[in-house]
């Protein structure tokens, strides 16, 4: 479990079930992600036209932005049932077989870090995605009987935050393809005003827009900064919260004021302090923070990276002068080249 408050991964089963309660239900309450919104709405609209299941769609992106809520939504909006999974979970093709031969006309089937999906599992899935089939093979060896086992016409939404990963033959067998981004502030600020009215919690519009601009772009951690606000102000006794007291209550969990708690901060301190200015890799970095290289890949640096705090250059990760003057530090010097002698002499002395 990651116990940061501006993690966007999810931090349990308990923020799960809190998100779910705020989730949006259908693409008109969703918020954010125009382009593809729309995107969405037209394919979703087509495919009930047709009475056909929407094409499969991939949903790439960094934790947090609501891949699943899209899944959810595709399933409301499509009238079928959702059945979620993971990729880690169908270590074999009868994992897999499991959930497709109980899915009903028009089902959603939803699997999250899809770009871990077993080779094998992978394979098997094939068919299922292009001619609704799955291959079940009876007995071994030279006694084997393949039998194709029809599928009910069916939806997969797949989730990754590593699309790079995702093996060609399937990222080609996905109809459609939705990158997600960063949430801009007036987008997080919707969402935060959204979330509080669901939990009956009295926000003004500054507070509203401070909690969301410390939230990363990142509608999970807006929600979760929400709940910490609302925390703060119940046991305080504050029935109207303003901007003062998000700072206060974002303050005593280590945030500041874009964002960044102290793992960021000790990143880029680290990064400063070891390295005066010059590039540095992540595996050198991972170890002077004694960190998995995993953790600062895809958990701190996605929003340093989005924001220019950080830069990847060819010799590793450099921070910029935004990164010096969050955390008040001077630039350094830039050391002048050697001057070398002109050589004007006769060669042969």
């Amino acid at each position: 479990m990651d116990a940061r408050t501006v993690s966007p991964a999810s931090s349990g089963e308990e923020e799960e079930q809190l998100q779910s309660a705020l989730r949006p239900r259908t693409l008109s309450e969703f918020i954010g992600q125009e382009m593809q919104r729309r995107r969405l709405s037209i394919a979703l609209e087509a495919a009930r036209q047709r009475a056909e299941p929407l094409d499969h769609l991939l949903l790439s992106g960094p934790p947090g932005l609501g891949k699943t809520t899209l899944a959810h939504i595709v399933a409301a909006e499509m009238h079928g049932s959702l059945l979620s999974t993971s990729g880690p979970a169908l270590e074999r093709p009868a994992d897999l077989m499991g959930t497709l031969t109980r899915l009903q006309r028009g089902d959603v089937v939803f699997i999250d870090e899809i770009h871990r999906l077993p080779r094998v599992v992978e394979e098997y899935i094939y068919p299922a995605m292009e001619d609704f089939k799955v291959d079940f093979v009876l007995n071994k060896g030279p006694y084997a009987t393949p039998i194709a086992l029809p599928v009910e016409p069916f939806t997969l939404v797949g989730a990754t935050t590593r699309k790079g990963l995702l093996s060609s033959p399937l990222r080609e067998r996905f109809g459609l393809n939705f990158e997600l981004d960063f949430y801009a502030v007036a987008d997080l600020t919707e969402i935060v005003r959204r979330s509080a009215g669901l939990l009956n919690v009295a926000l003004d519009d500054d507070a509203a827009h401070e909690i969301a601009r410390r939230s990363r772009g990142t509608p999970r951690i807006a929600n979760r900064l929400l709940r910490r606000v609302r925390d703060f102000a119940q046991v305080h006794h504050v029935a109207d919260v303003g901007r003062g007291l998000v700072g206060e209550a974002l303050a005593l969990e280590g945030v500041d004021n874009v964002g960044m708690d102290d793992l960021d901060r000790r990143y880029l301190k680290t990064l400063i302090g070891h390295y005066e200015g010059r590039p540095a890799g992540v595996s050198a970095l991972a170890a002077a923070m004694q960190q998995e290289v995993d953790t600062l890949e895809d958990v701190v640096e996605p929003y340093l990276l989005y924001e220019g705090f950080v830069l990847r250059t060819p010799g590793g990760r450099q921070a910029t002068p935004k990164a010096y003057a969050h955390l008040g530090l001077q630039l350094p010097r830039r050391r002048a080249a050697q001057q070398l002698p002109l050589d004007t002499g006769d060669p042969g002395g």
